[in-house]
């Protein structure tokens, strides 16, 4: 090992535990809010959960009751609470008040499918978005900056799930070449794909083009020019490994978004991710499965976040070594 590698090792542990504790305290608060949030809800829990599981035409007081004492529904908040917490100390997100599955089973089936699905728009956002983002930053207020600033303002203004149903009217209805809605196969993972990238698109253009535009001013871009490379040479060399830490930043930030924000898209496209059971899980007041995705959610969260911190030290090691991963 290296002398540097060595001065690295020490503040790179001491990054990787702090954002772990953070990712831990930052999932716990997560749930905790979601717990009190679910509760807080008007109506009785009880009698929802019964709903759901019998129908609400089948539903009774006496059903209600009989899940209200099973469950534990009627003892104190707070005992509630410190009872999910002691079953979270031991790896167990307990189970489904609904269905009487294991909630970490259901988080894992339907969170491989928005995994699936978010990692294929994300990867598809910045197939679209590099190009566009690097060629317009090279050249700067010639025709293809603006044409790309206003592709990338037209597409921040329509809600996402406008864009989803144009996508469905052309490619599903008129063209009929790919099904609108479902899961199964391959085909049915690329409109809501398309969906999610070109929202996605639509911020990261701006923040890719400003760092190329940032860094082809930079001095030692200047001094590269000055010995002789070429403009192509030195960003080559010099300039896209700098151009790349705030566009890392964002793009972690994003995924995060694409985790957090996909019950829309779920829910137009009818796919069984996480989306499709948070719905179900808060019309049934299901509070063991909101909790347990509001603390998955929030360590994932945290997890990225530490993947980004982790690529910008790659990036550029001197970072850690002045304490600004």
């Amino acid at each position: 090992m290296t002398a540097s590698a060595t001065s690295l090792a020490g503040p790179l542990a001491r990054l990787v535990l702090g954002r772990l504790g953070q990712a831990l305290a930052t999932a716990a608060l997560l749930a905790t809010l979601c717990f009190a949030f679910v509760h807080a809800l008007p109506g009785d829990l009880a009698l929802r959960v019964a709903a759901a599981r019998v129908g609400d035409e089948r539903v009774t007081t006496q059903t209600a009751d009989r899940i209200r004492r099973s469950e534990g529904l009627d003892r104190p908040l707070v005992f509630q609470y410190l009872h999910w917490m002691a079953t979270l100390a031991r790896g167990d997100l307990g189970r489904s008040l609904v269905t009487g599955q294991p909630v970490a089973g259901e988080l894992a089936r339907h969170g491989a499918f928005t995994l699936r699905l978010g990692l294929a728009g994300w990867l598809l956002s910045y197939a679209i978005a590099l190009p566009l983002g690097i060629a317009a930053g090279l050249r700067p207020g010639r025709w293809l900056d603006r044409a790309t600033t206003a592709l990338a303002v037209t597409l921040a203004s329509l809600p996402s799930f406008l864009v989803g149903l144009g996508l469905v009217s052309l490619f599903a209805l008129t063209l009929r070449w790919l099904p609108p809605a479902g899961f199964g196969t391959t085909a049915h993972m690329v409109l809501p794909a398309l969906t999610l990238a070109l929202s996605l698109v639509a911020l990261s253009i701006p923040v890719i083009r400003n760092a190329v535009v940032e860094v082809r001013s930079a001095f030692y871009m200047t001094y590269a020019r000055v010995r002789g490379l070429s403009a192509a040479a030195a960003l080559r060399h010099h300039g896209l490994r700098n151009a790349a830490i705030p566009v890392v930043t964002f793009a972690a930030l994003q995924f995060a978004y694409v985790m957090d924000g996909f019950v829309v898209i779920e829910t137009l496209f009818n796919y069984p991710g996480m989306g499709e059971l948070l719905v179900t899980a808060l019309i049934a007041r299901d509070v063991p499965v909101i909790v347990g995705a509001g603390l998955t959610l929030g360590f994932a969260f945290a997890l990225v976040s530490l993947a980004a911190d982790l690529a910008r030290v790659w990036l550029d090691p001197r970072r850690l070594r002045e304490g600004r991963p």
